[in-house]
């Protein structure tokens, strides 16, 4: 998948290597899917998503059920799902997800950081047609058949199966995530780690000093506690 999607996932376990903030993140996960589709996760698939995040996160049982029940109580919060978009140094597209329950205090954080680090917020639309949006699933490769999984995946819409660290990774569209999990749960496959993420068409090189200015960006953009993911088109 590229240096782009390596040096996203190296940042990205970078960022969870505080438990705190993974499970502040998680409770918002479980939130938003409740909120998008009921608190059964048989019918929600988003719902499970989460609760396998939470798992390789290593969130406890009791918390998750917790997540949920607020989740659905009169007391819970309103996260909203908001994305921002903009450039960073070097003409480096980026786009932010966050989930917000305040999004006046969220546009004005994400523009401040922006500003400070030498880029820009955009308009919506601004960049988005740069990426493409996938679902990722990756499960352990031992004593699998690689061919003949990737056959019996397709009519779930797998597009991409591929081998990294002893585990299979599964790639589908956005709008298959839910056909794709399904698949993997009928054959009793289980998934190690899943996420959905925003791959760049085009990737821009820059100079090794080019890349510690988008660096310095992305890193004190993934410090608010509103942002849930930054994706770039970085080389």
């Amino acid at each position: 998948m590229g240096r782009a999607f390596e040096y996203r996932k190296a940042r990205k376990m970078k960022r969870w290597a505080s438990m705190a903030k993974a499970f502040t993140r998680i409770g918002r996960e479980i939130s938003i899917a409740v909120k998008e589709g009921g608190p059964e996760p048989d019918y929600n698939p988003r719902l499970r998503l989460a609760m396998q995040n939470a798992k390789v996160a290593n969130m406890p049982k009791a918390n998750v059920e917790n997540a949920i029940k607020k989740a659905v109580s009169k007391d819970a919060e309103d996260y909203q799902e908001i994305v921002y978009e903009g450039y960073a140094p070097h003409g480096v597209a980026l786009i932010v997800e966050t989930a917000t329950n305040n999004p006046t205090r969220t546009v004005a954080n994400v523009r401040h950081i922006f500003s400070k680090y030498g880029g820009n917020l955009g308009t919506s639309g601004s960049v988005d047609y740069m990426f493409t949006r996938k679902a990722i699933f990756k499960i352990d490769a031992a004593g699998q058949d690689r061919e003949e999984l990737e056959l019996e995946l397709i009519d779930h819409g797998l597009e991409e199966l591929s081998l990294e660290d002893g585990l299979l990774v599964l790639q589908c569209a956005f709008e298959d995530f839910g056909n794709l999990q399904k698949g993997l749960e009928e054959r009793g496959l289980e998934v190690k780690e899943s996420e959905l993420v925003r791959l760049p068409g085009h990737t821009k090189e820059l100079s090794d000093e080019e890349v510690e200015d988008v660096i310095k960006l992305i890193d004190r953009m993934e410090e608010d506690e509103d942002v849930v993911n930054v994706f770039h088109n970085m080389e």
